[in-house]
């Protein structure tokens, strides 16, 4: 596998986006989440790759080495799918296969609804629209439970002090707690702490958070039309199982497979059966 590093800007914010995989071939973009980076798919590229994918794994705006925007509004939904765009457009396409994990995944979400022309398939992991997340959260008190760190990250300064802390003791004890033994082993830690390390990552990183809260996103409230696999571990410490469904109604044409020994970090504990079900979504369709 050779992937290829590059610097772009598709929507006048500079993006790292590491490639590979034939140049003609359908476009797959790979979106990490929190408090990840683009190396958390490097396991997928490969193999993707082999399928003939064009596969794109950008850090996104304010993660390691992409640029990071100074305000909190630089962190809106709105905009953050419209960097999504911007890489379709980059690479000359109309549409493309998109892959998301936790904040990628609602970056994903919204992608779909706001500029549905522009997504092909959707897979999204662990991670429900940011709507049927509010709504659920109201009706049901054990989600805001879950969602205790959120408002530690509305505290200015607060956060990014505690989580730099000790050599980032709190984030990678959070990463390591909610997640299966093994997950996450010593190499794998160690391009999360360099990516934190960044300048001005942890800030940018936070405030995607705090543009949730400050800025929820006006428009991308629709249905989704493109064809959604939803894969979710149902041992997520974050985000209820419960989740799932009310993600599923939302959808025209949607499936989701349930993972009982997985937790939120699912593309890291069960790979093989990520991939196996991504790559069988991706091949039942035409371009």
């Amino acid at each position: 596998m050779n992937i290829t590093h590059q610097e772009i800007r598709p929507r006048g914010v500079r993006l790292h986006v590491a490639s590979c995989g034939p140049e003609g071939g359908p476009l797959v973009l790979l979106l990490h989440g929190f408090p990840e980076y683009w190396g958390a798919w490097e396991a997928y590229m490969g193999r993707l790759a082999d399928r003939g994918y064009r596969v794109i794994a950008p850090d996104q705006r304010g993660y390691n080495k992409s640029e990071k925007p100074p305000r909190v509004r630089d962190y809106r939904l709105e905009l953050l799918s419209a960097d999504i765009v911007g890489l379709i457009d980059h690479h000359g396409r109309e549409r493309a296969r998109v892959v998301g994990h936790d904040w990628g995944g609602a970056v994903a979400w919204h992608l779909a609804r706001a500029h549905a022309d522009r997504v092909r398939q959707l897979v999204v992991i662990n991670c429900p629209p940011a709507d049927v997340l509010q709504r659920f959260a109201f009706r049901h008190p054990i989600q805001l439970l879950r969602s205790w760190y959120m408002m530690l990250m509305q505290c200015p300064r607060l956060a990014e002090w505690a989580m730099s802390r000790r050599n980032f003791a709190l984030p990678r004890a959070s990463m390591l707690s909610s997640s299966n033994p093994g997950t996450f082993d010593g190499d794998g830690l160690a391009g999360h702490l360099a990516a934190w390390a960044q300048p001005g990552a942890l800030r940018a990183m936070v405030n995607w958070y705090r543009a949730g809260f400050r800025h929820p996103p006006k428009t991308g409230g629709g249905p989704v039309k493109a064809p959604t696999l939803l894969l979710w571990g149902e041992r997520d410490r974050f985000l209820d199982k419960g989740l799932v469904d009310p993600s599923v109604d939302i959808c025209l044409d949607a499936r989701a497979v349930r993972y009982p020994e997985a937790t939120h970090w699912l593309p890291h504990e069960e790979p093989e059966a990520v991939l196996a079900e991504m790559i069988g979504f991706f091949d039942q369709a035409t371009e």
